[in-house]
């Protein structure tokens, strides 16, 4: 079970109404039946529910001692016969629904820490919890039902939705944020692009933009956005940033992108919608990457990237090329070393 010292337990919740939580159907064992908590399979037992998203861990599906389990249809047959199954095509996100139903989010402690310091030309909503040594500046503007961190910096003239989550020790300035963003201990928003103009010295060049976020942002630990130079650096609603993920002044990201751990985006590069890129890929500045397109971890992207593609390698290419490319390097050195 997850540490009590850390994590609430909501439960138990009747099999009935986990199925009606998680958006699936039970189409074995008892209605009533009560479920405790959550657990992987390899581990859950009486009174607990898992879940099998992945056929890599059908053989541990099928030995687990789960009380009942989220499943696709296809797995039913593969079940223990005493497993009590909520079958639906989507059972991550159902896992995801159930989770949060058993572990919901930490209640705010709406009020103001005495130690914090809020400028009196400051406007902080309803319901808002400012832990101790924040600062918020002047003309900030702090939503409804907000939590700002212990020791986070909220710039002057900043403006957050209402709902955010502000993690200890994030600094945010020269920013526009939407509703119900969540940013990690040490998010860095707003500072200084990396604009030099070059020389024997190197002339700094002001940075006159803002960073923009829209609603359902989440941005991981130490992650970093800078601000735009002129034009402002925007991130659509609903995207995903990583732990240490590094964006660059005037990057545009469209709505529900996914960027894991370590990737990094140059200036001035626009990204289309739902755009995926892998951990610690790398994109070169001024570029193009359409909607859907799918970039693969620790791939370098030197040029742009149309709707809907999938490239990997570095510098990238389309995936099934670069395969090949690997598989036939991989047969030539191994000849090679035959000879």
């Amino acid at each position: 079970m997850a540490d009590s010292r850390f994590f609430s337990n909501a439960g138990p919740f009747s099999l009935s109404r986990l199925a009606e939580i998680a958006e699936a159907e039970l189409v074995r064992g008892d209605g009533e039946l009560e479920i405790a908590d959550v657990q992987p399979l390899q581990v859950a037992g009486a009174g607990h529910l898992s879940f099998l998203d992945n056929k890599l861990y059908v053989d541990a599906f099928e030995q687990s001692a789960a009380a009942a389990c989220l499943c696709d249809p296809k797995y039913v047959d593969r079940a223990p016969g005493d497993m009590a199954l909520l079958v639906t095509v989507e059972p991550y996100r159902a896992y995801a629904r159930v989770a949060q139903a058993f572990y919901p989010a930490a209640s705010l402690r709406p009020g103001i820490h005495p130690s914090a310091t809020v400028s009196e030309t400051a406007k902080v909503g309803e319901g808002c919890q400012v832990e101790a040594g924040a600062v918020i500046g002047d003309s900030a503007e702090i939503g409804a039902n907000c939590r700002i961190g212990a020791n986070s910096y909220i710039g002057p003239g900043v403006v957050l939705g209402d709902g955010c989550d502000v993690g200890p020790n994030v600094t945010i300035q020269c920013a526009l944020i939407g509703q119900n963003c969540v940013f990690h201990p040490g998010v860095r928003i707003g500072q200084d692009g990396f604009g030099f103009a070059p020389g024997a010295q190197h002339l700094k060049v002001p940075q006159l933009g803002r960073v923009l976020i829209g609603d359902g942002v989440d941005i991981g630990a130490n992650a970093c956005i800078d601000r735009g130079t002129g034009p402002d650096t925007v991130i659509g609603p609903g995207s995903k940033i990583d732990n240490m993920v590094q964006i660059g002044h005037n990057v545009e990201i469209g709505a529900g992108c996914l960027f894991a751990a370590l990737s990094g985006i140059s200036g001035s590069t626009k990204i289309g919608n739902y755009v995926m890129m892998g951990g610690a890929a790398g994109v070169a500045g001024h570029l193009s990457i359409g909607d859907g397109a799918r970039v693969a971890a620790q791939s370098g992207i030197m040029r742009d990237v149309e709707p809907g593609q999938t490239v990997a390698g570095s510098p990238a290419m389309p995936a099934k090329e670069f395969w090949r490319q690997t598989v036939a390097l991989k047969k030539l050195a191994q000849s090679k070393k035959g000879a």
